[in-house]
């Protein structure tokens, strides 16, 4: 498929939207992750059917999508309101538009709290690599008991400042494990192998990340509980954040409940019950100095926590589908993307394979 960028004014702000396919398409929504933009999706478009009608927008402080703020204290709802938004425009969908919508890690986020607060605008969901549905970090157990009061270890104040530094300077380089051409490398596949020559494309999404207060990381406060740090109210890591992030009961509970495929990688090494980016299980590592230990700071069971939920989601009336693939990563749309299609195509009702 080959796409064209539009820009639209949706939930009062500039949306910057990438589109694919006829307008009479079967309607595909494709919600990127954090650090990244709408472009992460272009090597996919590649592999999909001229059937479909693709749109895949920026999320507001990513691409070219105002740098508008982020209030964390909603969860992920500006975002889900953003895009929640764009069902609604003509130059998009037709009217009454009822998406397959796939999420990737943040974006997985996003896709659940569509779901939520616009149930029956959604004819499927495809979770990749998602965010517990208990937010992320500063969760105990598949039920996501909090570690403590304030969930600490949580938020702005996990974000390596180093690697926010050379977002916001552009760092080009693969210079030390913190500039965002190693982390792309490191962390959203298990082999760098898989970039290939869309390695440059995915680095400048990287880097048009907004940085700050308001964006990314967001603004952290003080903690008196291990490792000092707890999520504030600004920017989209504390967006993230369990304080703030928590809709296990309201997906359970949705009254229409669309399909639902988690497809993710069993290398994955930012969603996982033993995250590299989950404080608890750096603390564990010996990388955190101070852990207090297992019984008072566990890791967080991400993996566990999203497959309790599905469990409870089928068991509510719903269906869902765990696909693990074996060797990968954080990213199966650009690791295995034959996989991944596959199973796009099969929410979407679509036999063809592009």
């Amino acid at each position: 498929m080959r796409s064209e960028r539009l820009t639209v004014q949706a939930n009062g702000i500039t949306q910057a939207v990438r589109v694919a396919g006829p307008p009479d398409g079967v309607p595909v929504l494709l919600v990127h992750g954090n650090v990244s933009s709408s472009a992460f999706w272009k090597p996919l478009l590649a592999r999909l059917p001229e059937t479909l009608r693709v749109v895949a927008p920026d999320l507001r402080g990513y691409g070219e999508t105002d740098t508008a703020p982020v209030d964390a204290t909603r969860g992920l709802d500006d975002f889900a309101d953003d895009v929640a938004a764009l069902l609604d425009v003509p130059e998009l969908f037709p009217s009454g538009a009822r998406p397959v919508v796939a999420g990737h890690s943040l974006g997985g986020g996003v896709a659940m709290r569509l779901l939520v607060g616009h149930p029956d605008r959604v004819a499927g969901l495809l979770l990749e690599a998602p965010v517990s549905p208990y937010g992320f970090g500063g969760t105990r157990d598949r039920d996501g008991t909090p570690t403590t009061p304030d969930f600490a270890g949580t938020g702005a104040g996990g974000a390596n400042p180093d690697f926010v530094a050379r977002l916001a300077a552009g760092d080009r380089s693969a210079d030390g494990p913190t500039s965002p051409r190693a982390v792309l490398r490191a962390a959203y596949v298990a082999d760098p192998a898989a970039l290939g020559d869309d390695e440059d494309l995915l680095l400048e999404s990287m880097l048009t990340t907004a940085t700050g207060d308001d964006n990314y990381p967001g603004t952290a406060v003080a903690s008196a509980h291990w490792p000092g740090t707890a999520a504030g109210g600004r920017g989209v890591l504390n967006a993230l954040a369990p304080a703030h992030f928590r809709l296990a009961d309201a997906l359970v509970a949705v009254p229409v409940k669309p399909p639902v495929t988690w497809v993710r990688g069993d290398a994955d090494v930012i969603v996982s019950d033993t995250s590299l980016f989950d404080l608890a299980y750096l603390g564990q590592l010996g990388v955190v100095p101070g852990w207090p230990g297992a019984q008072q700071c566990p890791p967080q069971p991400m993996v566990g926590q999203t497959r309790a939920v599905l469990d409870r989601y089928a068991a509510a009336g719903g269906t869902y589908r765990e696909v693990v693939l074996p060797g990968c990563g954080h990213s199966p749309h650009l690791e295995r993307p034959a996989e991944f299609v596959a199973e796009l195509l099969a929410l979407a009702g679509e036999n063809v394979t592009g």
